[in-house]
């Protein structure tokens, strides 16, 4: 896929959404300096060129009982494609794991878990130690949140 070209004025549309992803149009316009019209074939254009991928509600975990987050390390047997594959698939149908990411160093998997409470962590966890390709589990407990949902860096596009 190409990389799109994005100029100062969409940067600042990025902003502003990133901000605010309930803008309307018109705001969004006013904010950066365009008539309604051609702001929105540039956001027409972001969404199809796919640097917008979605907007979505930022929910507040605290008010849903969802108090504790954990930072999980899975280190698995092997690397095979069936390994893999596997454990990703397992991971991607887990909802307690909003984020996933293959990682270098000691782990494979770095996981984002958000739970209730230990018991809810303790059930979540022996799903994953029966996957026959987990060799060790590290969990690393979130004590407080400094900087979450943060905006994207847009300042680095196009250095």
């Amino acid at each position: 896929m190409k990389k799109p070209i994005i100029d100062s004025t969409d940067l600042k549309i990025l902003k502003a959404l990133q901000q605010d992803g309930r803008l309307s149009n018109a705001d969004i316009a006013e904010q950066v300096a365009l008539s309604p019209s051609p702001c929105l074939r540039r956001l027409r254009r972001l969404e199809e060129d796919g640097v917008i991928e979605g907007y979505r509600a930022q929910l507040s975990r605290h008010a849903l009982g969802l108090e504790m987050t954990v930072f999980v390390q899975v280190k698995l047997h092997d690397h095979s494609a069936e390994s893999v594959a596997g454990f990703e698939q397992a991971v991607i149908a887990m909802p307690a794991v909003i984020n996933a990411h293959t990682v270098s160093g000691s782990a494979d998997y770095l996981l984002e878990v958000v739970v209730s409470d230990l018991s809810d962590y303790d059930r979540w966890v022996r799903q994953v130690q029966v996957l026959k390709m987990v060799r060790g589990i590290e969990s690393n407990f979130g004590l407080r949140a400094v900087k979450t949902d943060a905006a994207l860096p847009l300042a680095q596009v196009n250095r």
